[in-house]
């Protein structure tokens, strides 16, 4: 009994450690694209800001394709692994093989589909700025490998470190690109796209030095074993799904937010500029902190799952409830001090602008919970191996918002908040069925675990 207390605290310490690594580094991370946007804006306006987004929700779509769905999958097969003491070396071989090949996929679609996305977005001088990002899917797709084989070893240091490295890099080149180009808002915006891919290369660089260092040190046992691709696909796919349904959420919401709005606004984009790069960036401050929660979640999870001893539930609780501790106050806070956020990051905004982006930010305080909630309960099923009940729950709660603010934005009263309201509502479907899954599947587990 002694002895499974004393490894129960261990294995907290390491989580902690873990996710204050991750959480800490996307803090950093986040805290500096934030105030990026405060000479960002002054130097390219609200209507740079806007075309800026339209871009990015195409970019985000397909870099979660190539990305997201790939560390979250690598690190729960390197951990079961791990946890049973195999080499972790065959899954990052076969992992790297298959998403480089996706990341090139992606890449390429997205400087295929360039002219009509930005034609049916109404701004064709963004083409451009797809053909600057598209490199980059390419190139995340090597670096969330390494993230992945990383976190399964319950090394989060390497992941935190490489973030941080991608926003100096974009921050430095982007405001060099958008201070030369100040006089050409189109211009200046296709290249802060193209500081994005400049980012992403350095940090993937960073990533292949960190890798050799920690081969290197690490001795595992050799394992000339094979992991097959089809398995790390049956994984990454229900993953990936249902991390993508978000971007693609957005991808729609750029489309379609600006269109509903036009029938009455003559500032469509500025305010759909306001709504996903201003009162969204804030919100995602407190989330990108408890990513590194969601993050550690799933080599604990995992680990608890391949011993078979049981232990899923509380782990699951553990994760959840630091989680709840996390981004609670950090809601609240956004919501008391909305105003002084919004002028200390956006400064160059003022009037009625001021005003929208104050009220969106109040309105979305509750999703900086919400959403933060998803992604570690998110994480817990993909531990337990079951990403697609994560999926199913995101594609249901994305329909419900689409569906709200199609619904809301008819009215002129009230505008781009209908985004808001919208999107509240669809991270807390997101949380409630999670929630559910989560505690039929542990509950399974732990009966199984009892030779119930």
């Amino acid at each position: 009994m002694a002895e499974r207390e004393k490894d129960g605290k261990k294995g907290k310490g390491a989580f902690i450690k873990g996710a204050a690594t991750i959480a800490a580094g996307g803090f950093i991370a986040k805290l500096i694209g934030a105030f990026y946007r405060i000479p960002l804006t002054n130097l390219i306006g609200g209507r740079g800001i806007g075309l800026y987004q339209l871009v990015y929700p195409v970019y985000c779509l397909l870099l979660t394709v190539s990305a997201t769905g790939i560390p979250s999958s690598i690190a729960k097969l390197t951990a079961e692994r791990i946890g049973k003491r195999r080499s972790s070396a065959p899954v990052f071989r076969s992992a790297m093989k298959l998403f480089l090949l996706i990341g090139l996929v992606g890449s390429a679609i997205m400087a295929l589909v360039a002219p009509f996305l930005s034609k049916a977005q109404g701004s064709e001088s963004v083409t451009n700025g797809y053909y600057a990002l598209a490199p980059s899917v390419f190139l995340v797709s090597a670096i969330s490998v390494f993230r992945g084989w990383f976190q399964g070893k319950n090394r989060m240091f390497p992941t935190a470190l490489s973030e941080i490295v991608e926003q100096l890099v974009k921050v430095g080149f982007g405001l060099f690109f958008a201070y030369l180009y100040r006089d050409n808002i189109e211009k200046a915006v296709v290249f802060l796209l193209l500081s994005v891919s400049l980012s992403e290369l350095v940090a993937l660089l960073l990533m292949l030095a960190l890798y050799r260092r920690a081969k290197n040190r690490d001795r595992e046992e050799k394992d000339g074993g094979r992991v097959a691709m089809k398995h790390i696909l049956r994984l990454s796919i229900p993953v990936t799904l249902s991390s993508m349904l978000l971007p693609l959420s957005s991808l729609l919401d750029s489309v379609l937010v600006v269109r509903l709005l036009e029938g009455y606004a003559a500032d469509a984009v500025t305010l759909y500029g306001l709504f996903s790069g201003g009162a969204v960036t804030v919100i995602n401050l407190p989330v990108s902190v408890c990513y590194g929660i969601a993050a550690a979640s799933i080599p604990a999870v995992a680990t608890a799952v391949a011993e078979g001893k049981g232990g899923v539930r509380k782990r699951l609780f553990f994760s959840l409830g630091i989680t709840i501790a996390v981004a609670a106050p950090s809601a609240l806070a956004l919501y008391f001090f909305a105003e002084p956020a919004a002028k200390i990051i956006f400064r160059s905004l003022a009037g009625e602008e001021l005003t929208v982006l104050v009220r969106l930010i109040k309105t979305l305080s509750v999703s900086a919970l919400l959403l933060s909630m998803v992604q570690t309960l998110s994480a817990c099923l993909t531990a337990q191996g079951k990403p697609k009940l994560a999926a199913f729950s995101m594609l249901v709660a994305v329909v419900v918002k689409t569906a709200a603010y199609a619904l809301l934005l008819r009215d002129p009263k009230i505008s781009v908040f209908g985004v808001a309201h919208a999107t509240n509502l669809c991270y807390l479907v997101a949380f409630l069925l999670d929630l559910l899954y989560n505690l039929i599947v542990s509950k399974k587990r732990t009966a199984q675990a009892n030779g119930g």
